[in-house]
């Protein structure tokens, strides 16, 4: 197991730049998760939509989100994960991830021997786009107690 992170409130751990975002992105993601909306692929469909182009499903933001929590924390430290879809992500974007530390609290454990338990961080989370955020959300890590 890895030691959790060593973190203040008010910290932003180093951000991850992702994309730009293709089609091939778009297709893989399509057939792991099993989306296949004509939104994501067909050009013709997306048309007569009201989008201006082929669009990632918002699980594929959350997914490289989720994947930035878990590579700077670890994924055995992350005790919950949200999110919240806030603008569509076209191809050719590229995708800027991170968070701010905005609270860190102790717990105790159910397993607690005494004197022991958890320093839980809260993140608020983003991942932007070109045009600004397209995904919004939290997350509780484990860290190491100061």
């Amino acid at each position: 197991m890895r030691t959790p992170a060593k973190v203040r409130v008010g910290d932003t751990p180093d951000v991850r730049v992702v994309g730009p975002v293709t089609q091939t992105d778009i297709v893989r993601f399509a057939g792991a998760g099993g989306d296949f909306n004509p939104l994501h692929h067909d050009p013709g469909f997306v048309a007569t939509s009201g989008f201006p182009g082929v669009i990632a499903m918002g699980q594929m933001q959350a997914g490289i989100l989720a994947g930035w929590v878990s590579d700077t924390f670890g994924v055995e430290h992350v005790r919950s994960f949200g999110v919240r879809f806030v603008a569509p992500v076209f191809l050719g974007d590229t995708l800027t991830l991170g968070g701010t530390v905005v609270s860190i609290d102790e717990t105790e454990t159910e397993t607690e021997t005494e004197g022991e338990g958890e320093s839980l961080a809260t993140l608020d989370l983003v991942a932007s786009g070109d045009k600004g955020p397209v995904v919004t959300g939290s997350a509780t890590v484990v860290v190491a107690s100061t």
